[in-house]
Formats: structure tokens, sequence, C-alpha cells
């Protein structure tokens, strides 16, 4: 377990891709669906709850950081593609699932078009740091 005073050396990367022309408010509620996904397959990307010195709970949080990017949509298509060669699983976000009500109909949106054909605005990975730096090669750090 980590202390306070130590600094964690991540042998893993998470990554957050998002198409640069969101909008603040879609980019932030992209990045929240995509991380949920993250965390939804891989518990051990989330740490333990949190306590202030009063003792309130609060809950927990990931463990490591989160690096968001941007880039154009042809980007996110090939980082989809990159992300599937290097056997890692994206996290996405299309942009028909701003239109949608609600979790069975984002699935049933992303369901209905062939993978290649995606109108992706957000991709999310998490993985080896070197897996994840070819995946996000040529996206720059979000404004």
């Amino acid at each position: 377990m980590d202390t306070p005073d130590e600094l964690p050396r991540w042998a893993t990367k998470i990554a957050v891709l998002l198409r640069e022309d969101l909008a603040p408010w879609q980019a932030l509620n992209v990045t929240a669906f995509l991380v949920s996904g993250l965390t939804a397959t891989g518990p051990e990307l989330v740490g333990e709850p949190y306590e202030d010195a009063d003792g309130t709970g609060y809950l927990p949080m990931i463990r490591q950081p989160v690096l968001v990017l941007a880039g154009p949509g042809e980007l996110l298509a090939t980082a989809r593609t990159r992300a599937l060669e290097r056997s890692l699983t994206p996290a996405v976000f299309t942009a028909e699932l701003f239109s949608t009500p609600g979790d069975v109909q984002n699935r049933a949106a992303v369901r209905a078009v062939a993978g290649s054909d995606l109108d992706l605005v957000g991709l999310a990975v998490h993985g080896p740091k070197n897996a994840v730096d070819k995946v996000m090669k040529g996206a720059r750090m979000h404004p």
C-alpha cells in the first residue's frame, strides 16, 4: 500500500481521447462516461474509500492519473483501430449518444453501426504505458 510520502510508479496508463470540437459540457460528460466504463471492467483501478478528519466517509476514486487528450475525429477512428490491434478494449462514446435517453438506447445506438463507421466523439483505454502511448499517438493534451 502506498504511504502519503511515496510517489507511485504506474506500470499502466489511463487515457481519454476527446474529439476536439466538443462543447465543454460534452467533453466533461463524455469523459465521465468513458472512465466509468474503464472502472466497471477494471476494479483494480479503484482505490480505497476516502475519509476526512471527522470520520466522514467518501467514495473511492481511480487510483492513478487520467490523461485527457484531444484530436480530430479521424484520430479517434485510428486510435480505436490501434487499441483493438493491441488487444486493448476501448470504452467508446459516439455522437448519437448525446440524443439517447439511457443505457439500453446507448448500447443499441452503438450496436447499429459497424465499428469502422462509428461517429466517435470519445474513446478511453487502460493498459501498459507503451501500448497506450501508441494508441494515442498524434493526440495533444486537452486544453
